[in-house]
């Protein structure tokens, strides 16, 4: 069993506010994971460490056996290029590039070789059904259209894992459980570790494990 996250007592203030009050997380390589809570109980705060966005007051964090937060603040941002993807809620897509464009961003962000980037990003989205899309501006799509992108975005660099926050907020049922399926073949087909913030109870009762926050701490 290979550990791909490894957290040990992650402690989290804002000021006099105590969101994360010890958090010891051990999450496997291929696993889906999902984090369930009340609005306010940290589960979005400790996503955001997780995936190396913010930095906790205490504690340890390792990916892949690196110690993330013992990088510098360049080394830190390669290690997140190359090694973690992000899906959102709102997709954070630029308006003025094309599906195509907008998936390869991170890739050459990587500076990787451009036609090698394009490649794969061609690949990303024929494989989640979006080839006749490219060139579409994200106006152009729909709800789910833009979150497809949006995953593909996150693919690009083949991270390790794949941090999601409440992916399926803004979808209709019908695209909510599609991109519930996308997850697990995506799981299945390539091997991505998947952390999941969500209030979706159909979508906790499918991953692998699913971790409970109240007020800071794992129930």
């Amino acid at each position: 069993m290979i550990i791909m996250i490894e957290a040990e007592n992650i402690l989290k203030s804002y000021g006099d506010l105590k969101v994360l009050k010890g958090i010891d997380l051990s999450i496997k390589a291929s696993e889906v994971l999902s984090i369930t809570g009340a609005s306010g109980a940290g589960k979005t705060t400790l996503l955001q460490i997780l995936g190396t966005l913010d930095k906790p007051n205490g504690g340890r964090l390792m990916i892949d056996g690196q110690d993330v937060f013992a990088l510098k603040e360049h080394k830190l941002a390669d290690f997140r290029n190359q090694n973690i993807g992000f899906v959102f809620q709102f997709h954070h897509l630029l308006p003025e590039f094309s599906c195509l464009e907008n998936v390869c961003i991170p890739g050459f962000i990587g500076k990787r070789k451009p036609a090698e980037v394009e490649k794969q990003a061609k690949e990303l989205l024929s494989f989640l059904k979006m080839d006749h899309r490219m060139k579409h501006k994200p106006s152009e799509l729909s709800g789910g259209e833009q979150q497809r992108v949006a995953i593909a975005r996150s693919l690009i660099n083949k991270p390790k894992v794949v941090f999601a926050d409440e992916p399926s907020g803004n979808l209709d049922r019908e695209n909510t459980l599609e991109l519930h399926r996308l997850f697990f073949q995506l799981r299945d087909e390539l091997g991505h570790t998947f952390v999941i913030v969500t209030h979706d109870e159909h979508l906790a009762g499918l991953c692998d494990r699913t971790i409970h926050l109240v007020d800071g701490k794992i129930q």
